[in-house]
C-alpha cells in the first residue's frame, strides 16, 4: 500500500465540508487576475506587507498597500462593512497575509488570503505595477 493510500479519502461529505471551508478563506492568483481582467471587482486588494518603496518597486496591479499594521477600524471604516478584502503578503515564506486576515476577521470584514502571494503572482506569469498607485490589468 503506498503512502497516498495508507490513509483512506475521506468521506464525500466531509470532504465538501474541509473544501469548502478552505475555499471559504483562501483564493489565488489566477482567480484574482482573470476577476481584475473584466473590471467587475467585487473586492479590494491589499498588499500588506513592507515599505512603500518596495510597494513602489512591484505589486499586484489594482492592490492598495495596507500594511498589516496599519490595519485597524479606523481605516477600515473608509470601506462599507460588507466589503470583501483580499490580502497578499510576499509569498509562501511570510505571514503578514496570514496577520492581516486575522486583524481583518477580528474587526468582522470578510477576508479572503489570496495564496502564493507576490512569488505565486510571478510564478504563473502575471504582470508587476510600479509607482506609488495601484495600477490595473485591465488591457493587460
Amino acid at each position: 500500500m503506498s503512502f497516498v493510500s495508507a490513509l483512506p479519502a475521506a468521506p464525500s461529505p466531509e470532504a465538501v465540508a474541509h473544501f469548502s471551508r478552505r475555499l471559504a478563506v483562501e483564493t489565488d492568483c489566477t482567480d484574482v487576475a482573470a476577476e481584475m481582467r473584466t473590471g467587475q471587482i467585487d473586492f479590494v486588494l491589499l498588499h500588506v506587507v513592507g515599505t512603500p518603496q518596495a510597494y513602489a518597486r512591484r505589486h499586484v496591479p489594482g492592490a492598495l498597500h495596507l500594511p498589516h499594521p496599519e490595519i485597524t477600524a479606523e481605516r477600515m471604516a473608509a470601506w462599507p462593512s460588507d466589503t470583501l478584502f483580499v490580502v497578499y503578503c510576499d509569498g509562501p515564506h511570510c505571514n503578514g497575509a496570514d496577520r492581516a486576515a486575522l486583524k481583518l476577521a477580528v474587526l468582522g470584514r470578510p477576508v479572503k488570503l489570496m495564496k502564493g502571494g507576490i512569488t505565486g503572482w510571478k510564478e504563473q506569469g502575471l504582470p508587476f505595477a510600479t509607482g506609488a498607485w495601484p495600477g490595473s490589468l485591465l488591457g493587460a
